[in-house]
């Protein structure tokens, strides 16, 4: 009666105790997460201050949920200076990276990815914290380029660092990895939701979520993000009006606006793409590449400084309508080219930030063309910007829910859900072709974190009475048989294991031909043995209820090629054998079932 009692409270506690443990886990990576992205942030500032406004005299607009911290010089404007800030934060990043941590280089999402499906969530403990200054010195000097692809990597690196340190399973590395992901996300963009859908969304080109990752990203993010407001203040990250869908005669210019956003998205990936494999092959230094990129984008800034930085201030602008349509599209172009010379080149820094700053751009373009064109049915065209930020980022990024999250998170906008969820759907099945993140796989079947997960599954699946063949002849040995008796019958069997059997039916024993090959010509032994002296006494048995996967260590317990099938409700009631190369048949069988049907699914669109 104790132990049962003992065994009910040991039921009860440790499933307890791991979520308990779970939940510390995820805590101390959301505060990890968050303090990152605090000092991330802060080390922006100051270098935002330092180098291009108190260098340069440039002072980009804010947008209302990120005001400067320090205030502004009195320094004039000087193009000139500016023009060169951009290739000294290339060359000081380039140094930094070369010098102690190659991975930090470029954008830093990829690379969490790619540690994710890869490298069983490791990260060298040393990138956190190179990326952080090497980010800084990037986009600090006006390099165009977004903070989440480093705050992706520094939170990925720290909840790595922390599973690393605690000795944790791969499978436990990977989830706390994608946790410090989304909840550096969920801070620095004030968005937690977007931060926990995020990390679970952008690991896969299909839309499918890493289940695994949700609940405990949605733990660490809301800390972060929590931690993070709590410092730099409570609020959405921009501000923008209180704009309803109302007419369903605008979801034809809406329409309209995804045909743009995709064509935008291609010209986007490929240029930067192509810009980052031009410099990956040259064969200069590591370091001087983000100079060189840098130098070609302030010269590039000397005529359009609106690119630089994260020009999220612009965005800002446009959302009270003092933005011109041509100016949208120089915004929108040169950040393009911008970001594909900064990041492309091995600077540090994320493309993220630049989707959403593209994408608004060409949204405020479209906007204010159909308001002018018809303004009855689009009194406004700031909508179109926040319309324009999601249908973007889904459309490069394939994350369709995500996008049309982060948008209304960090524009605290939540009545555009509707032509937002159109535009993204449709540029996200438009530009699939296209993707900013190579390390994406297709989906779970392709991940090498999940190879040996469909194995089980399948196995799991499939259940003994799926292949066993009760029907199928078998010569069943009564325990009184004589050894005489036995070898007669074997030369007339090809049977290689022979269950035994007691006077009322039930099993009893089983033996092989290996267990009688020294003796079977043996003739002295003639009557003088029964079968009940031969058989194996503890015999392992299956039952049509159990998985094959139970059934596989089975057969490797002893190395046995078939196992008896006894009821599930009499244990010593024979029913049949089972065989190994049986149960290999039908899971190969299976397999390509499975294939046949994802070959035929992938025919179609959807």
């Amino acid at each position: 009666m104790a132990n049962h009692v003992l065994k009910k409270i040991r039921g009860v506690l440790l499933p307890a105790n791991r979520t308990a443990r779970w939940f510390l886990l995820c805590i101390t990576t959301g505060l990890m997460a968050g303090t990152g992205a605090i000092i991330f942030h802060i080390l922006c500032h100051f270098a935002h201050y330092f180098f291009l406004d108190y260098m340069a005299g440039y002072r980009p607009p804010h947008p209302v949920g990120d005001p400067p911290l320090l205030g502004h010089s009195d320094t004039p404007f000087n193009p000139w200076i500016l023009m060169a800030m951009p290739a000294i934060g290339g060359l000081l990043s380039g140094l930094l990276v070369w010098r102690f941590c190659p991975e930090a280089q470029g954008h830093g999402t990829d690379a969490a990815i790619n540690a994710y499906h890869r490298k069983n969530g490791l990260i060298n403990p040393k990138v956190p914290f190179v990326k952080t200054i090497a980010s800084v010195l990037t986009l600090g000097t006006g390099g165009s380029g977004g903070s989440e692809g480093p705050i992706c990597q520094i939170g990925a690196g720290l909840g790595s660092l922390l599973a690393q340190r605690l000795k944790l399973s791969s499978r436990e590395t990977r989830i706390l990895m994608a946790a410090g992901m989304g909840a550096g996300i969920g801070s620095i963009f004030r968005a937690p939701l977007t931060g926990a859908l995020f990390a679970a969304e952008i690991l896969y080109r299909d839309p499918e979520f890493e289940a695994d990752v949700i609940i405990p990203t949605a733990i660490a993010s809301t800390v972060a993000y929590s931690l993070f407001c709590t410092f730099m203040g409570w609020g959405s990250l921009f501000q923008a009006g209180d704009f309803r869908f109302t007419n369903i005669l605008a979801l034809g210019p809406y329409a309209g606006l995804a045909v743009a956003l995709s064509t935008g998205v291609f010209l986007f990936v490929n240029i930067f793409w192509k810009t980052h494999d031009f410099f990956q092959q040259l064969s200069w230094p590591i370091w001087l590449k983000p100079a060189v990129g840098g130098l070609i984008t302030g010269s590039f800034a000397f005529f359009l400084p609106e690119v630089l930085g994260f020009s999220y201030g612009f965005l800002q602008e446009g959302l009270f309508n003092k933005v011109t349509l041509w100016m949208f599209l120089a915004v929108a172009f040169g950040k393009i080219v911008a970001t594909s010379f900064s990041i492309g080149s091995g600077g540090s820094g994320g493309v993220f930030g630049p989707s959403v700053v593209i994408g608004g751009a060409i949204g405020g373009a479209v906007g204010v063309f159909f308001h002018q064109m018809c303004p009855e049915i689009i009194p406004n065209a700031a909508p179109f910007i926040i319309v324009g930020m999601a249908g973007f980022f889904s459309g490069s990024s394939n994350v369709p829910i995500t996008a049309v999250i982060v948008v209304s998170e960090i524009t605290s906008s939540y009545h555009l859900l509707l032509p937002s969820m159109m535009v993204c759907s449709l540029c996200y099945f438009i530009c699939r072709r296209w993707n900013l993140y190579r390390a994406q796989v297709k989906n779970k079947i392709e991940s090498p974190a999940h190879s040996g997960d469909f194995f089980m599954d399948i196995l799991e699946d499939i259940r003994v009475k799926d292949i066993f063949n009760p029907n199928k002849v078998i010569a069943v040995i009564p325990e009184d048989m004589t050894f005489d008796q036995f070898c007669k019958l074997f030369s007339a069997t090809e049977q290689h294991y022979f269950p035994v059997v007691d006077r009322d039916g039930q099993l009893s024993g089983i033996f092989s031909i290996n267990d009688i090959r020294h003796c079977i010509f043996n003739q002295e032994l003639g009557s003088l043995i029964v079968m009940k002296d031969i058989a194996r006494k503890k015999v392992i048995t299956t039952s049509p209820s159990e998985d094959l996967n139970t059934l596989l260590r089975k057969f490797t317990i002893r190395n046995i090629d078939a196992l008896p099938v006894v009821s599930d409700e009499d244990p010593t009631r024979f029913l049949g054998m089972i065989s190994r190369r049986e149960v290999i048949n039908f899971y190969n069988d299976s397999v390509k079932r499975m294939k046949s049907s994802r070959d035929l699914q992938q025919v179609t669109p959807f």
